[in-house]
């Protein structure tokens, strides 16, 4: 059973821990603080409020001391002792009552001065720790976003990751296709494989195509040299001749030129 608490706190930890952003850990405790201060800031205006409270409490009563003694004089003036006596008396009281008010007045004067502190170095703290915060989560983005431009360029990441094995699966394809094709052409050429459509030739019939080619341009080249040498040699027969001569002239004075082609 305690292995498998571990196990479950330290999955159910792990899990936490992905789905943790710090920015909003941060912003969390930011507002935790704000809340405390805002507390803290109440406690303080309460405090002042019973103090205000006990100076008007005070002031009352030492009123009503003044006014009694005031009455206790004019009693004495007057003769009468027993008034003088009673007024004495509640004066006496009501002392009792403002020294009390007066010691509750002083403690809590003491405890808004505390909190007045308090509040004041809570705000402090609050501050840095905003200034702190922000700080930390302008680098964890920068972080996290040059953590993602490094992968994308590197391919680790989750999407460049598949863009990757796509691009890997179409190159290998692509080479299959291509050593496919090549391996085809091949056996084509040794003829071990047949072309039913009569495109595609053996080695041996294209070596006898490419003789055959040039023993046609052979011949072809010796029937133009014949012709050119048969050309030539009756026109030098036609000059000789007497005929010839006396039409060649007349023909050079007319300004045209015998017909080798007809003989």
């Amino acid at each position: 059973m305690k292995r498998m608490g571990m196990i479950f706190r330290a999955k159910a930890n792990k899990a936490l821990d992905r789905a943790e952003d710090p920015r909003e850990t941060l912003d969390y405790s930011y507002q935790k603080q704000l809340e405390l201060l805002q507390k803290v800031r109440r406690g303080v205006a309460d405090v002042a409020t019973s103090r205000k409270r006990l100076e008007l409490q005070l002031n009352q009563l030492q009123g009503q001391s003044a006014k009694l003694e005031d009455q206790g004089r004019k009693a004495l003036a007057l003769g009468r002792e027993d008034l003088a006596r009673e007024a004495l008396s509640r004066r006496a009281a009501l002392q009792q009552q403002v020294s009390d008010l007066e010691t509750q007045h002083q403690t809590l004067q003491g405890e808004e001065e505390k909190l007045t502190l308090a509040a004041q170095r809570l705000q402090a703290k609050v501050d840095a720790f905003r200034t702190k915060k922000e700080t930390i989560k302008a680098t964890y983005t920068a972080a996290q976003a040059q953590t993602r431009i490094g992968e994308a360029f590197t391919g680790i990441s989750e999407e460049m990751g598949d863009v990757g094995l796509a691009i890997q699966r179409a190159e290998d394809k692509t080479a299959q296709l291509q050593a496919r094709a090549g391996a085809i052409d091949e056996l084509l050429a040794s003829g071990a494989l047949d072309d039913p459509t009569g495109t595609a030739k053996d080695d041996i019939a294209a070596e006898l195509d490419r003789i055959s080619g040039g023993t046609d341009v052979e011949l072809e080249l010796q029937r133009m040299k014949a012709e050119l040498a048969g050309g030539s040699g009756a026109s030098k027969q036609a000059i000789e001749g007497g005929d010839g001569t006396g039409q060649d002239a007349q023909g050079q004075r007319n300004g045209t030129r015998p017909n080798f082609d007809k003989q």
